[in-house]
Formats: structure tokens, C-alpha cells, sequence
């Protein structure tokens, strides 16, 4: 994905407009893309900088095209390369190159009276005196700059469509890095929605708006609370997951580079395609370590996955997992990993709100300070949640205690 020294927005009447190449007005867009993807094809062995070059010069005739852009797409076109480096080699080189070349300097391009060593043939004496061809050492000497590195191998994109649709998503991605707060109105896939803003470990709430309509409030990367590089990058993941699915309108709050408020609006109908695969099973490494512990069923317990919705009022609790009895008994279960104090208490008051059900809450360790009491329903975990605790839980709830939050 994009970095913000090269997202391309417009701003216009209080919106964000990230830019786009589309069929109607960068039709012949397509040829470059074909172009550019010819030279990374056949550049195994050339480095990157050499590579960058001729992504430049396809581009260098287009008017067209700002500098951001033809940035833009080497960035894109190195994330689906492989490079070659050896920094620990090439330091070393270097320093054995510069030691044995020192004593000889100044070098000339031919040898007169008063500066009597050649360049050509000090490298050849260095070359004999590290046995290697000195196009070798010339080629390594540097290896562990990152424009030297050498490519070895492009998974590259389907196509020129392909790479230009990736473009698209990626500088609506990177315009996304400017959010502080971002909602979403999520239909007939809210639990997949759902689902990708917690892969993405992402803070959110959810509010119920009417039948099979729903708010997805979400924390933004330049949120107060999370202007973190990891989060931002979380989010521009959950972007992409978001393009697949169906019926949902969002609309990103951004602070402008000026510092006023404008606003950034997607939606399913926008044409944006999404290049991810299905999301996994679980949120997480805890969720299905957890699930493949527990089983299907044990000691009469049923556990299901993000099987219930919950309603109260206005609000919507959506559980990572659901435990139904033989003898009817319902719990909810939460996992909380990745999180801020002032999530933690948001998600206080959301069980709060949900107190009339049954909700075992299981908080990461590292997740609290020092000395925190452990409140009633809640259990702790260091890596993985351990099933005794739970089934102690479930057992004591299911003859009845009533736990409060």
C-alpha cells in the first residue's frame, strides 16, 4: 500500500476526492500499465533504482501525470517483487574495498607525472586482492542500499487493468490515513463487515438504525487515540476487505493537511475492486486456538461463532462466540486483545447495556495495569484462553448467578 508522501487528493467543497484512473478519461492509461508490467516481467537481475527509472521514462512523455503517481505505481509494482540484499556483506565489502583503495588515491583516468595511479588498474590489483571480478565487487559494494537491490522474481498483477484497479484502492487507502473517525451503514453483511474490522483489529462500535440496518462507527488512524503507524495500516487493510462485500455507504471524516474538517465518501456501487482473498475463519490466533480446544460441544456446551446478533434499544452487540446448553442456557463470549483505556470502558458500558444476558468477557493480561481488580465475569488469558476457567464460568452461570458488568 501507498504512503502519504504519495496519496493524490483533491479537495473540493468539504470533500476528499483521492485520485482515480478511469476507463472514460485514462483509457490509455491501460497501455502504460501493460508497459510498466513488461519491465518488471523481464528485470530479474536489474536493480531497483534502475527498475524506477524506466517506470519514469514510460511515463516521462505522459502530461498527464504527476510525480506522485509515477511514484505511486513503482511503490505498488515493488510490493509484488522480490529483491535481493546482503547488508552485512556489502558493509563489510566496502571497508575492505575503501582500505586497500585509500592508500592509492587520488585515482586518475590515466596516468600522468604527477598522479601516477590509474583507476582501471586499481581495481584490477583490488579484484586480485580480494579474488573477484571486480564487476562482482562493483555490484555488491552497495547491495544493502535499497535502490540496489536486485530484483529476483514479480508475482506481478493479472494485467494493466488489473495493476490500474489497484491503484484506485490504493490511494483511496492512503487518503484514509487522514480519518479520524469513519461510519459505515452496513445492510444484508454486517457480520462480514464486522468480521474485517475485527481482523483488522480495528476499534469500533455498532448501532442498530432500523431492520437489517445498521452503524458501524470506527476509530480513525488520526483518530486521538490511534495515530500509530500499525493502525493505520490495519486500516487500509480492512479497506480492501471492505470492497468485497454488499450494500454499504461509508463516510470517512478526515482532517485536511490545513487542518479543517472534509469528508471522504465510498460505497459497494463505486467500482473500487478488492485484490484480497476471504478473510480467515478467526479474528485472531486466541479465537481459534480457543475453538479448536473447546470443540464443537463439551460437557454439554454448544459453541457457535459470531451466531448472535444483540439488541438493546439502539445498540447492537455482535459476541465472538456463542455458548448454547442442552438445557437451553445462553452465554455470550468476548475476547478483547487489541485495545486502548478508552475502549475497554466503551466496552465496559456496552456490557453494561447488555446486562440482562449472560457474557463472559476474556481480557488479554497485557491489557491491564498493573494491580487492576478483575471484575466479576471477566477471565484473563496470557496467550491463550485455558477452557477450565471458562467452563467454571459457564457452569456457574447456568445455576443461575447473575453477573453485572
Amino acid at each position: 500500500m501507498l504512503t502519504s508522501d504519495q496519496s493524490i487528493v483533491v479537495y473540493e467543497k468539504g470533500r476528499a476526492v483521492p485520485d482515480r484512473l478511469t476507463v472514460r478519461a485514462h483509457g490509455h492509461y491501460r497501455r502504460h500499465a501493460e508497459r510498466m508490467l513488461e519491465v518488471y516481467r523481464a528485470g530479474a537481475g536489474r536493480t531497483r533504482r534502475e527498475l524506477h527509472h524506466a517506470i519514469e521514462g514510460i511515463l516521462a512523455a505522459e502530461p498527464d501525470c504527476p510525480t506522485r503517481r509515477v511514484a505511486s505505481f513503482c511503490k505498488l509494482l515493488d510490493e509484488a517483487s522480490d529483491y535481493t540484499s546482503n547488508p552485512q556483506g556489502a558493509a563489510a565489502l566496502r571497508l575492505r574495498v575503501f582500505a586497500l583503495a585509500a592508500p592509492l588515491h587520488p585515482l586518475v583516468d590515466e596516468r600522468s607525472r604527477l598522479f601516477e595511479h590509474c583507476e582501471a588498474e586499481v581495481k584490477t590489483q583490488i579484484a586480485l586482492a580480494l579474488g573477484r571480478p571486480w564487476d562482482d565487487i562493483e555490484r555488491d559494494l552497495y547491495a544493502d542500499v535499497i535502490d540496489e537491490h536486485r530484483l529476483t522474481s514479480f508475482s506481478g498483477y493479472a494485467d494493466g487493468a488489473a495493476l490500474l484497479s489497484r491503484y484506485n484502492v490504493a490511494q483511496a487507502q492512503a487518503c484514509l490515513y487522514r480519518a479520524e473517525r469513519v461510519t459505515i451503514h452496513a445492510r444484508d453483511d454486517l457480520k462480514t463487515i464486522l468480521r474485517h474490522a475485527k481482523l483488522a483489529r480495528l476499534l469500533h462500535e455498532i448501532v442498530r438504525i432500523g431492520p437489517r440496518h445498521y452503524l458501524l462507527e470506527l476509530s480513525g488512524p488520526a483518530s486521538v487515540l490511534m495515530q500509530t503507524r500499525r493502525y493505520g495500516v490495519d486500516f487500509a487493510k480492512f479497506l480492501t476487505a471492505l470492497l468485497a462485500c454488499r450494500d454499504w455507504q461509508m463516510v470517512a471524516h478526515l482532517k485536511a493537511p490545513w487542518g479543517q474538517p472534509v469528508h471522504l465518501e465510498l460505497s459497494s456501487e463505486d467500482g473500487l475492486k478488492s485484490h484480497l482473498p476471504a478473510p480467515e475463519e478467526f479474528d485472531s490466533a486466541v479465537e481459534a486456538g480457543f475453538a479448536k480446544k473447546f470443540g464443537a460441544e463439551r460437557d454439554g456446551w454448544r459453541l457457535e461463532r459470531e451466531s448472535e446478533v444483540v439488541f438493546e434499544g439502539q445498540c447492537v452487540f455482535v459476541p465472538d462466540f456463542v455458548f448454547r446448553h442442552a438445557d437451553g442456557t445462553e452465554v455470550l463470549l468476548e475476547i478483547v486483545g487489541f485495545w486502548t483505556p478508552e475502549y475497554l470502558a466503551a466496552k465496559r458500558e456496552t456490557l453494561r447495556r447488555f446486562r440482562e444476558h449472560r457474557i463472559v468477557v476474556a481480557v488479554a493480561e497485557a491489557c491491564l495495569r498493573e494491580g487492576a481488580v478483575i471484575p466479576e465475569g471477566f477471565i484473563t488469558y496470557k496467550t491463550m484462553i485455558k477452557l477450565e476457567p471458562v467452563l467454571a464460568l459457564l457452569e456457574r452461570l447456568r445455576r443461575g448467578s447473575a453477573l453485572r458488568h
